[in-house]
């Protein structure tokens, strides 16, 4: 029952800041885990955070397309982040989440993701003072917290745009 709890208030309090962070600050980050990295996504790119629903299966796709999810009667195509960048594939349930993310920029995309970390404010994080740039054009940039955590700067509409992401079908 604690765990429910804290659960609960957990989501409470996400919504509440995120509520805030919509009306007052708009470079609010938010925090989440895919597989091995941690990502920041800017709270104007991202939507909807929700436990992952069943996921409906669609042959001939690449394992990182993970298939289609009914939330609310609208359909959402399902990217596991995680495996989309050859880590490991996430197990819906538990703290794994669905962050819809392409209903903004006119696409039902879901990214599956570990877990939701919460706002991060972008003040706590420094660039990569190796300024090395990763090869994935939808990685902005590299930051670091304080605790010299490693967190990457997710391009939604770049992510989204891009072809590699777009071909979800075996060739």
């Amino acid at each position: 029952m604690t765990k429910r709890l804290s659960l609960r208030e957990f989501q409470e309090d996400l919504v509440r800041r995120f509520a805030e962070a919509q009306s007052g600050n708009r470079r609010a980050l938010l925090g989440v885990r895919a597989g091995r990295e941690n990502w920041l996504i800017n709270l104007t790119d991202s939507g909807e955070i929700l436990p992952a629903p069943p996921l409906a299966s669609v042959p001939l796709t690449h394992e990182w397309f993970r298939g289609l999810a009914n939330v609310r009667g609208t359909l959402f195509s399902v990217v596991d982040l995680s495996a989309f960048h050859n880590g490991p594939i996430t197990v819906p349930g538990g703290p794994a989440r669905l962050l819809l993310v392409g209903a903004r920029h006119g696409t039902n995309c879901a990214l599956l993701i570990s877990n939701a970390l919460g706002l991060r404010n972008p003040d706590d994080f420094r660039t990569d003072p190796g300024g090395g740039a990763d090869e994935r054009p939808w990685v902005a940039e590299r930051l670091f917290d304080a605790r010299e955590q490693q967190w990457l700067r997710l391009d939604v509409p770049t992510l989204l745009a891009h072809r590699g992401f777009l071909q979800a079908g075996l060739e």
